[in-house]
């Protein structure tokens, strides 16, 4: 076969002026150029001859151990061999078909496999467009129940600052009356101070009158001859100031309160984010950088760690253990088909951690977990099985948790 580069193959039949050839005759192991092509194909007894496009390596389209033409698709092996290979070689006695046979069936497999790739990709495309459709309707659904709990609480400001005013007013009317009430007493004990402070300054000049005549004269004119006939005083009822008013609206705020704190703070107030320990992981889990996911993975051969340290059960502890307060935290479990989450309480040597089993969870009185398998949950604690709320599937999974005194929680 003639050639002058890398790219270009000559024609083996012209020799005085090479042309390029376009054709690579199998049987005659020669390039042909076009003239020589349709020579070829023209000539009978040329015409059986196996004609394919140009290469510059001929044998490999051959057997490279018996030189002949593949012509024939071992079934089992599924590789082109030639006839020598059925009849002496390595395929000896194995099934086989045309190449133009294996071909169309590989072809109409390929097709079918292409048709099934674009149907699954218009499905991929589909999901796509609901996906995005949903994470519409997500940010619609959030920013209109924003709006709508806004308004409510607005609302419920507006009830808490109207009942306010009112229990104000209460308490501002209940105090004009009753310093009203006390200014007026205060007015009718300072009017009769006044009288009886003039009655007394008369009496004490008409003592100090030494003729007789005159005192008479000024005693009579004066009517003070009869002992005076004066009000009683009358004294303070301080009952009458018991601010019994003000305690029933302090009662009235305090059963608000009371009735308010019945639904606060809520469960999401103690809401916890828990880091993941990597070092208490099985060796088939890995840890996210950020500590916060956990997927399986499976362990090279050469894996350091030896796997009978471990439990056969997946699992791993939080970093956070919980000695005081409330906490509440939650793990997204997407459509696993099983898992198992829990706490413990008391004291937990962390060296220990990857010799600690975590299928004891629920099975003695200082564990609890919640399991879920075959689209059911359980409840378990200290051997006890109870069926959890509901079968429906969820993605989420909460725990709350408030250590014992003197102990503490794990996750």
């Amino acid at each position: 076969m003639a050639t002058t580069s890398s790219s270009t193959v000559h024609c083996d039949h012209c020799i005085e002026m090479p042309s390029v050839a376009i054709k690579t005759c199998l049987t005659c192991d020669a390039s042909l150029c076009q003239a020589h092509a349709l020579l070829h194909q023209q000539r009978t007894a040329l015409r059986e001859h196996t004609v394919v496009e140009v290469t510059e390596d001929p044998l490999s389209l051959k057997c490279r151990e018996h030189r002949d033409e593949l012509k024939l698709f071992c079934l089992e092996e599924r590789v082109p061999v030639c006839c020598l290979c059925l009849l002496v070689g390595m395929h000896k006695n194995h099934k086989a078909i045309q190449l133009q046979e294996a071909c169309a069936d590989f072809k109409s497999i390929l097709e079918a496999t292409m048709n099934q790739m674009l149907k699954r990709r218009n499905e991929a495309e589909h999901a796509i467009k609901d996906l995005e459709s949903l994470y519409t309707q997500t940010l619609n659904s959030a920013a209109d129940f924003r709006e709508r709990i806004s308004d409510k609480y607005s609302r419920i400001r507006v009830v808490l600052d109207g009942d306010e005013r009112l229990m104000m007013q209460i308490i501002d009317a209940e105090e004009t009356y009753m310093t009203e009430w006390l200014e007026a007493q205060r007015g009718i004990m300072e009017a009769q101070i006044k009288e009886i402070d003039s009655l007394r300054a008369s009496s004490k000049s008409l003592l100090r009158e030494t003729n007789e005549l005159r005192f008479l004269q000024q005693i009579t004119a004066q009517n003070l001859c009869d002992p005076f006939d004066l009000a009683p005083i009358q004294e303070v009822d301080k009952d009458l100031c018991d601010p019994e008013k003000l305690r029933t609206v302090e009662r009235l705020v305090d059963d608000l309160s009371v009735a308010l704190s019945q639904h606060f703070p809520r469960m999401w107030s103690y809401l916890s984010s828990p880091a993941l320990d990597s070092k208490s992981a099985h060796p088939k889990l890995e840890i996210s950088q950020d500590r916060k996911q956990v997927y399986w993975r499976r362990p090279p051969v050469s894996e350091a760690r030896s796997l009978q340290l471990y439990d056969s059960q997946y699992s791993v502890l939080a970093q956070q253990s919980f000695t005081i307060g409330q906490h509440y935290w939650e793990v997204i479990v997407q459509e696993k088909p099983y898992w198992l989450m829990g706490l413990t309480t008391g004291p937990v040597n962390k060296k220990d951690a990857p010799h600690k089993s975590s299928s004891s969870l629920g099975i003695n009185n200082t564990s609890w977990c919640i399991y879920h398998g075959d689209g059911k949950y359980l409840a378990c604690h200290d051997t006890r099985g109870e069926a959890a709320v509901g079968e429906k599937e969820n993605q989420k999974a909460g725990n709350t948790g408030k250590p014992p005194e003197g102990g503490a929680v794990i996750l």
